[in-house]
């Protein structure tokens, strides 16, 4: 069968011939790949970044984005069937520490865990996958037209849900029980593919939300925003540091740029008692200079939190896909829209390579 493949830590990215994957395991789940999404990580592989082959191999499949159908299932398979569609999730647990034996390794503590198509393991970008039941996330066949957004939604979906418990916790004696952002103001930075699935997350969640990108007024993700509720900011009309000052002070802010010095910057945005949560990763290690005193003197005196989030539990997949049909059900077209591309693997060079203005989130096609 065909895959895309990848020497790490090289440019050198091609379709090969792999041997298709058999049932080997009572519990093992065999899909047929439909689409896989592209998304930064995949692209800074691509461009020679970070990625680790397995163990003993030279080359890694790659893609972690995927969504496709049941083709197959082991004897001891339960909760799945043939015909259901859904995906894998991508992290795999070291087995060592508190955290994966848990079932979260989304908050692994020893660091050796793997990721399909990213770390030590192989990918999605393949015309069929098998993984165990226990990393099967099940897609209702009415959102699988959007079912390839589960992945980002879940990233979303995780920082919000810990926010939320942070701020119900400590904020219990204040505040009636229940869901804390309803009403409140949060600023969305970044409106990629991430920091679109927080805007839809949020309005569902009650939140008036505003979003920061540096794109025209016009464009495909500002459309977006708005006809689901939200107030653009461009940055490049509005200074950072004057955010507030113009828009109010946010109780949340979701953080999806990777910009390192915006990410400092927009804790001058933060309220009191306000939390802000940080999920891009800044490339390079050019040093930045920072008022770093305005900034540490604003968290403690507002009874601020500033919190990072990578990756995503089970839970956080499965609030994912209900978060989408929620979308589905009250803005189908502008869920819909998310997805600008879609490209088939035999061109996968321009998903990676080649970028239109309008792009939000280029899918990789295998039907």
């Amino acid at each position: 069968m065909k895959a895309i493949s990848l020497v790490p830590h090289t440019t050198n990215v091609s379709i090969e011939e792999i041997g298709e994957p058999q049932i080997g395991s009572p519990y093992d789940i065999k899909i047929k790949v439909l689409q896989v999404g592209i998304c930064g990580t995949d692209r800074e592989e691509a461009e020679g970044g970070r990625a680790d082959a397995p163990a003993g191999k030279h080359e890694l499949v790659i893609g972690h984005e995927m969504f496709g159908q049941v083709v197959e299932i082991g004897s001891k398979v339960l909760s799945v069937k043939p015909g259901d569609y859904g995906l894998f999730t991508v992290r795999r647990g070291c087995g060592e520490c508190e955290a994966c034996r848990n079932n979260r390794s989304d908050l692994c503590y020893s660091g050796r865990y793997t990721e399909r198509g990213i770390k030590e393991a192989d990918g999605f970008q393949t015309e069929f996958v098998i993984d165990q039941e226990q990393y099967f996330i099940k897609v209702p066949e009415q959102i699988k037209h959007i079912g390839v957004l589960t992945e980002p939604m879940s990233v979303a979906a995780k920082a919000i849900d810990e926010a939320m418990i942070i701020q119900g916790a400590r904020l219990k004696d204040i505040l009636p029980a229940g869901n804390w952002l309803k009403g409140k103001k949060a600023l969305v930075a970044g409106l990629g593919p991430i920091g679109l699935m927080a805007a839809f997350a949020l309005r569902l969640q009650g939140a008036n939300v505003m979003g920061l990108d540096i794109v025209d007024e016009n464009s495909l993700r500002v459309q977006i925003l708005k006809q689901i509720g939200g107030t653009y900011i461009d940055g490049r009309k509005v200074q950072t540091t004057d955010i507030d000052d113009n828009f109010g002070e946010a109780d949340f802010v979701f953080e999806a740029t990777g910009i390192a010095k915006l990410q400092i910057q927009l804790i001058d945005v933060l309220g009191v008692n306000g939390i802000y949560v940080a999920t891009g990763i800044p490339a390079g290690d050019r040093p930045l200079t920072i008022a770093a005193g305005n900034m540490l003197q604003q968290l403690v005196l507002k009874n601020q939190v500033l919190l990072g989030s990578v990756n995503a539990s089970i839970h956080h997949y499965k609030q994912a896909v209900e978060y989408l049909q929620a979308a589905n059900e009250n803005w189908p077209n502008e869920i819909g829209k998310v997805i600008t591309e879609k490209i088939p693997y035999t061109q996968f060079r321009e998903a990676f390579f080649i970028h239109d203005p309008e792009e939000i989130k280029v899918v990789i096609e295998w039907s």
